[in-house]
């Protein structure tokens, strides 16, 4: 199983909105994984196999497996952003 963050601002709505959408696309995919909301304090101290957030936040995770999402709801553009890194997570 691999862990994954969805990282924004205040890791209440927009977070939790990739999240709802991350699950779908994993378990279409058939990927185990465990997602979970959180605020970008939050976010530093905590490992994951990937974080997926927007660009403006991403830059201030050095050294993280990172997938930045041009949009936190549309579910198309979501996959097409994270599925290459989703599936590297899941075979490492």
């Amino acid at each position: 199983m691999i862990s994954v963050l969805t990282v924004c601002g205040n890791g209440i709505g927009s977070s939790l909105m990739l999240k709802m959408k991350i699950e779908e696309i994993c378990q279409e995919a058939g990927i185990d994984a465990q997602v979970e909301s959180i605020d970008f304090n939050a976010a530093q101290g905590r490992k994951a196999d990937l974080i997926v957030t927007v660009k403006e936040l991403a830059d201030q995770f050095e050294g993280k497996n990172i997938a930045v999402v041009r949009s936190y709801i549309n579910k198309k553009k979501i996959k097409e952003d994270i599925m290459d890194a989703l599936e590297a997570a899941a075979k490492a």
